[in-house]
């Protein structure tokens, strides 16, 4: 509900939150005719929505868990592509505790962080597709 509701291009191209737990999240995309590229592979900004979200769903939970209201946002992002995405993708961001450690230090401190997240895609075949790396930003608001 959640894609569909506050992002609905997400939603509309197949973009899933499988699993969340406070280490890591899975975000699983397939490969299908309203998300593909002219080169009958994934488009890349369908992999960035699925790997961003791999990433937010942690900064969201743990912001949710603080009790406390947090702006957050991305500032910079890179990707690197190595084979077609083609099939179900999944996206995988293990860097809970460092978006855990970024929100406690700008809650006990007051001053906005920042903290680099990497969701890594991969095919059903366990081969990378793709890498992305987000640097989001938290601070209490006021």
């Amino acid at each position: 509900m959640f894609t569909m509701m506050k992002l609905p291009s997400a939603w509309l191209t197949g973009v899933r939150l499988k699993k969340i737990d406070t280490q890591s999240s899975t975000v699983s995309v397939k490969h299908r005719w309203i998300n593909q590229n002219p080169f009958k592979s994934m488009f890349w900004a369908v992999q960035g929505m699925a790997a961003e979200l791999a990433t937010g769903a942690l900064v969201i939970g743990y912001i949710r868990n603080s009790g406390k209201k947090i702006s957050m946002l991305v500032v910079t992002n890179k990707a690197q592509f190595t084979k077609k995405a083609t099939g179900r993708i999944d996206f995988v961001c293990n860097d809970g505790d460092k978006i855990r450690e970024a929100i406690d230090k700008t809650i006990a401190t007051g001053e906005g962080q920042t903290c680099w997240m990497k969701a890594v895609g991969t095919n059903s075949d366990g081969v990378q597709v793709s890498e992305f790396d987000f640097e989001w930003t938290v601070k209490v608001k006021d």
